[in-house]
């Protein structure tokens, strides 16, 4: 079998200080890879990890070697790996295979590479390495005790899969875990979408019209930080609760259609396809920029964009200009990718250090369980408050304890008022 397949070796040493950046930035982890390095909880195991490969997924892969593991990785956008990380996993003896600008034969190509090693674990991050194991590679399902997923997108995925009786091994949804979705997809996403956005564009936020398309837990994080730095925040949504919620948090709310022509700058994170179609890209004011938060790359209609224009041309990195045939220009940015992973550097550390933390310690609870049915699974709630528990210890934060009376009032139902 291949052992890895990166851009280039010679990156290697610019990727061990990126490591060693985020391992700084990362104290649960680091703390977790500890008590592996003693335990041993994965020994003799192969951990399939399809996730994003930047400086951060390095540090988790580290704490899953260091706990016994082979890990092999492979990445999960094709715009997303950090070259000069992947070259200093290979140098440390990882099997990964992943570079920037694969094509999406090459991507694939990657996955099977990861399943060739017959994994015992999977952790995913999209689901796309679950879904090639069922769909072109479902005799090697016999050697799958578990898996992980990290995102909303694959979730939602895995519980369609799961709902039509196809999933055929147990899940820990990383994702739904509170130590993860209230913090990487809030304060994770909202920062590091700004941040692909600036890199990309250097536009001034302040006093623009921002739509962001969608308000679960990823569009919570960027309609706050875009609010933060002055933009006027619009939502759309198609669920009323989420809608009056934006409302209540002091947004403006209204359908796509009638944000298309005010709207300066378009944000989707909503993990649905053709968000952003030709109806709305035809109502766009001259200049408008589009970009996606969301995992695929089909929440905005590319194909719409590319019928619709007389030409395109790169102007900076990751912001394409379209020109349209009435001579309006539309800008996209990343191609329609992950703006925060393809034009920026993904989650800062820190908010990745309790998702990962999640991943760790879910692949430790998956090697150590018995048998668990095909379904997907919260993670366990002791897991999820020991991740809390040791960041807040990290930050030199101490909370309170319940008093016997307390526990013993909270437990009755007797006492009433008194």
């Amino acid at each position: 079998m291949e052992i890895c397949k990166i851009k280039d070796p010679s990156l290697a040493a610019q990727g061990h200080l990126q490591i060693e950046w985020a391992a700084a930035h990362m104290p649960v982890l680091n703390q977790i890879k500890n008590r592996f390095i003693t335990e041993k909880p994965l020994k003799g195991l192969t951990l399939g990890a399809c996730l994003h490969v930047t400086k951060e997924t390095a540090v988790l892969v580290d704490a899953l070697a260091a706990g016994g593991a082979k890990v092999v990785l492979c990445g999960s956008n094709p715009l997303s790996t950090q070259d000069d990380v992947a070259a200093a996993l290979a140098d440390k003896g990882i099997h990964v295979f992943a570079w920037r600008g694969q094509n999406t034969e090459e991507y694939y190509e990657c996955i099977n590479k990861v399943l060739d090693y017959e994994p015992a674990i999977t952790l995913d991050d999209g689901a796309d390495l679950v879904g090639t194991l069922h769909s072109k590679r479902a005799k090697e399902l016999r050697n799958v005790k578990g898996g992980t997923e990290e995102t909303t997108t694959g979730v939602v995925r895995l519980r369609a899969m799961e709902k039509a009786g196809s999933l055929k091994y147990p899940i820990l949804a990383v994702n739904d875990a509170y130590t993860k979705y209230l913090f990487d997809n809030r304060y994770g996403t909202g920062q590091s979408t700004i941040d692909g956005i600036l890199r990309a564009t250097s536009v001034l936020l302040a006093g623009k019209n921002f739509v962001v398309c969608g308000y679960g837990w990823c569009s919570r994080g960027i309609a706050m930080r875009a609010q933060g730095l002055g933009a006027n925040v619009i939502v759309t949504e198609v669920i009323p609760t989420k809608a009056l919620e934006a409302a209540m948090n002091g947004l403006r709310v209204m359908p796509l259609a009638e944000a298309a022509p005010i709207g300066d700058i378009f944000v989707t994170a909503t993990g649905d396809i053709n968000v952003i179609r030709k109806e709305h890209m035809e109502k766009m004011k001259d200049g408008a920029i589009i970009a996606n938060s969301g995992h695929f790359n089909v929440e905005i209609s590319l194909k719409d964009i590319e019928k619709m224009s007389k030409k395109k041309r790169t102007i900076r990195p990751n912001l394409e200009e379209y020109t349209i045939k009435d001579g309006r220009k539309l800008y996209l940015l990343a191609e329609g990718r992950l703006v925060n992973l393809a034009a920026a550097e993904g989650h800062p550390s820190e908010v990745m250090d309790m998702s990962f933390a999640n991943q760790a310690l879910s692949a430790e609870y998956i090697a150590k369980s018995a048998k668990m049915p095909p379904k997907v699974y919260t993670v366990p709630k002791d897991i999820d408050e020991k991740v809390a528990e040791l960041k807040l210890n990290s930050m030199g934060i101490k909370i309170d304890e319940l008093t016997l009376e307390q526990k013993k009032y909270l437990s009755t139902w007797e006492m009433g008022t008194t």
